[in-house]
């Protein structure tokens, strides 16, 4: 790192840089520091600066390579006997269990992201267009879910940069001016836990669409090689890692964790809001650690759960 000295009619403005490559790209960090600023002004500032470029750097090595830590062949068989002993085919469900399964996953989903309806709320609402006295933002985002899911039962797609921008238009359509579009320059997220510690970076918003591209090369270039689940997860924890959205990530993560699911002939999944603890672990254990098994064990009760639910 080293400081930046530009000179003005009225001064001296000071900023802490940063420059490192990677692959073929040079990135470069710059704060400001401040103008006409003291020795010991400066030093205070540098150390602040450092570790505020310190976090920044960490933001860049997200996993280019989703499934950093491959899969042996054993562990490849292993998953796809539980896919098997699971019978987690699509052809289990009727359409009365489709529909079902999609008024529980759009409670479940938006309760998780704070939403204040209840489940019975949420049905009466899909089923009788019956608003209760809640917010009107809610009420819209459960219309989008729902229409989200049969979007994705009838579509063809997978995976593209097209169809994720499709699916944030169809959940927030009514309820977010930024529907429909990533985050913008300036735009960066850090989410934080109820203590004020930082649990998660976003990718730099510079950085969101190549991530995503990569992903989807990932997924076209592996989907003959690994079991749908493993191909589900990865997209899915991949995705709520790039964040590329000012809000609505966790929804459309969970709706993409669908349509790769169902596009390989596996049942849907729906992740419980009491069990959203567990479901942020196991996203922190894949981001810190590369780790993609809790998710798949995770998945695993949820769809024990979810089988006992659409009987």
């Amino acid at each position: 790192m080293y400081v930046e000295k530009r000179k003005e009619e009225k001064g001296i403005k000071y900023y802490l840089s940063y420059s490192f490559r990677e692959g073929n790209k040079v990135h470069k960090i710059r704060k400001f520091l401040g103008k006409n600023i003291n020795e010991v002004e400066l030093k205070e500032r540098i150390e602040k600066a450092r570790k505020i470029i310190l976090e920044e750097i960490a933001q860049y090595k997200m996993i280019s390579d989703p499934l950093k830590i491959p899969l042996s062949e054993k562990e490849i068989k292993f998953i796809k006997k539980l896919q098997v002993n699971q019978k987690l085919k699509i052809t289990h469900l009727s359409e009365k269990k489709w529909k079902l399964f999609s008024e529980l996953f759009t409670y479940d989903t938006n309760a998780i992201e704070g939403s204040e309806l209840n489940q019975k709320e949420v049905k009466e609402i899909i089923e009788k267009d019956k608003w209760p006295k809640k917010s009107k933002e809610d009420i819209a985002e459960a219309y989008g879910v729902n229409e989200a899911i049969k979007f994705i039962r009838e579509t063809k797609e997978h995976i593209s940069i097209k169809f994720i921008l499709e699916l944030h238009k169809i959940v927030f359509k009514n309820s977010k001016n930024f529907a429909g579009e990533f985050r913008k320059r300036g735009e960066e997220v850090v989410v934080r836990d109820g203590l004020g510690n930082i649990v998660h970076y976003g990718a730099p918003e510079s950085r969101v669409i190549g991530l995503l591209k990569e992903l989807v090369e990932w997924y076209n270039k592996n989907k003959d090689k690994y079991p749908a689940l493993v191909l589900a997860v990865v997209v899915h924890n991949q995705f709520e890692n790039i964040h590329p959205f000012r809000d609505g990530n966790g929804r459309v993560g969970r709706i993409l964790l669908n349509n790769i699911l169902i596009k390989n002939n596996l049942s849907p999944i729906n992740i419980n809001f009491k069990n959203r603890r567990e479901y942020y672990f196991v996203l922190q254990e894949y981001e810190k650690n590369h780790n993609i098994r809790p998710t798949i064990d995770f998945l695993i009760k949820e769809y024990k759960q979810l089988k006992k639910k659409l009987r």
